[in-house]
């Protein structure tokens, strides 16, 4: 099965040796997302929710490059700096998404890149 390079400059260009997304099929495997904001690839650090949004939107851009959008979304995974933040990526989530809601899950981890404090990734089934 062929494979399609996914690259938008709606979303922070990747900062190695990875592709924004990959498309096999009807399937897109959308890279992890941090914060950052793809018009100065600066982090944002306004707050965790402004952080949470930027990846949010970030996932968005790359999702509408590959010919999707966030409601395509099957599998969603949440890197958390710290899992307190939990409910407030729940409240910011339901902006984004509408039932059905996807597959997720939600891991506690040490640090990320750039000292992001959330990081996603998603996997798009394509109708």
């Amino acid at each position: 099965m062929p494979r399609e390079i996914i690259r938008t400059d709606k979303a922070p260009q990747a900062i190695g040796t990875y592709s924004q997304a990959v498309k096999a099929g009807n399937t897109v495997y959308l890279s992890g997302q941090i914060p950052l904001d793809p018009a100065t690839m600066e982090l944002v650090t306004d707050s965790v929710e402004a952080q949470i949004r930027r990846v949010f939107d970030n996932l968005k851009a790359v999702a509408e490059a590959a010919g999707g959008s966030l409601a395509d979304v099957a599998k969603l995974n949440i890197f958390l700096t710290d899992l307190t933040h939990f409910a407030l990526v729940n409240q910011v989530m339901a902006e984004y998404f509408s039932e059905p809601y996807p597959a997720r899950a939600a891991i506690g981890v040490a640090s990320l890149p750039k000292g992001a404090q959330v990081e996603m990734d998603a996997i798009l089934e394509l109708g």
